[in-house]
């Protein structure tokens, strides 16, 4: 949700939290030049990498949620396409390439202001490993997935469609959005098992 700004980023005068003129909510203006700053969503990208009918997991190294289990995914950069952010994102965290990438799931999460979209994909080759960001990377089919211990609800959400898929032979592009009392709803663990899998 948009925050009150105190002061113009650009000229320091004050700014004025306000619904300007043919707008229908409320937004920072600067109070002398008049400029609107506008927050807009932020897209989150990533991918359910596929091999062997196992899917490439990640565990977190850093917070929020450090020590628990997604996909490899992170904000999108300027002047990348949503697949190339996608594609980024699986070798920084995960150390992989991947091809034969088809959008998968588009998840809204209006409370934070965020879209989620997950590519679905190919190992190209057998290399990966631990990125910056992950503890651990490793391969894990449905059976092996701790559903509870999965980092967030929107990965939850990817891989449950993802599974159901595949169960009934045939993949679709699934549009979703989440709540914030999906956390519940899917009962993930509020504290890691760093017992969990290796390290």
């Amino acid at each position: 949700m948009p925050k009150p700004m105190t002061f113009c980023p650009n000229c320091g005068a004050p700014i004025e939290y306000k619904v300007p003129a043919g707008d229908d909510r409320k937004r920072n203006v600067c109070s002398e030049t008049g400029e609107i700053f506008y927050e807009n969503p932020r897209n989150v990208v990533g991918c359910i990498v596929e091999q062997d009918d196992r899917i490439l997991m990640c565990r977190r190294a850093i917070e929020p949620r450090l020590g628990f289990w997604t996909l490899p995914a992170g904000f999108l950069e300027l002047g990348e396409t949503i697949f190339e952010g996608a594609a980024r994102e699986t070798r920084e965290e995960a150390q992989a390439e991947v091809t034969d990438a088809e959008l998968f799931t588009v998840i809204d999460v209006t409370h934070i202001g965020q879209v989620h979209i997950f590519y679905r994909a190919t190992l190209s080759g057998n290399h990966y490993g631990a990125g910056q960001e992950s503890q651990f990377v490793t391969l894990l089919g449905e059976d092996e997935i701790e559903w509870s211990q999965l980092a967030f609800p929107t990965i939850h959400r990817a891989l449950s469609h993802y599974f159901a898929d595949r169960r009934r032979g045939r993949f679709d592009l699934h549009m979703d959005n989440l709540g914030a009392d999906d956390w519940r709803a899917m009962n993930l663990d509020r504290v890691a098992n760093v017992e969990t899998g290796s390290s």
